[in-house]
């Protein structure tokens, strides 16, 4: 199995707040995180493509085709946005590494896997919030 990453960046502010909880609670649970006038990351997001390459190409897949289709699905979608307000598929959840990587999994999965090769699979999406939080998702 060979696997194939394809590495990116977005800008984009969100704040963490679970609507169902008091303001008491948030701020405890989420600290400056829940700042009602949001706040910003410079996200890094790899995104990792394993298979086994084509016979006729040699590619799991093609990475110029792989960062059309995270642009298009994620990258156009959510840079320099408000993660909570702006983006589709966000709705409703609570931006935080977890969730975001694995919304950003289902949102590439199809288009992903209709550009590699056969049988190959979208392996994983990694997020880093910061230099030191990352967040992965592997279903």
């Amino acid at each position: 199995m060979i696997y194939v990453t394809r590495k990116t960046h977005f800008n984009a502010a969100h704040r963490l707040h679970n609507p169902d909880k008091p303001d008491e609670w948030n701020e405890k649970v989420f600290g400056k995180c829940n700042h009602p006038n949001w706040h910003g990351h410079n996200y890094v997001l790899e995104v990792t493509v394993a298979g086994e390459p084509d016979p006729d190409t040699g590619y799991v897949v093609d990475l110029g085709s792989l960062k059309k289709v995270i642009e298009d699905r994620v990258i156009n979608k959510c840079d320099h946005r408000n993660l909570n307000l702006d983006v589709d598929f966000l709705a409703g959840i609570i931006p935080t590494s977890e969730n975001l990587v694995r919304a950003f999994f289902l949102e590439l999965k199809n288009e992903v896997e209709k550009i590699s090769s056969a049988g190959s699979k979208l392996h994983s999406v990694r997020l880093y919030e910061t230099e030191r939080n990352v967040a992965e998702y592997r279903p």
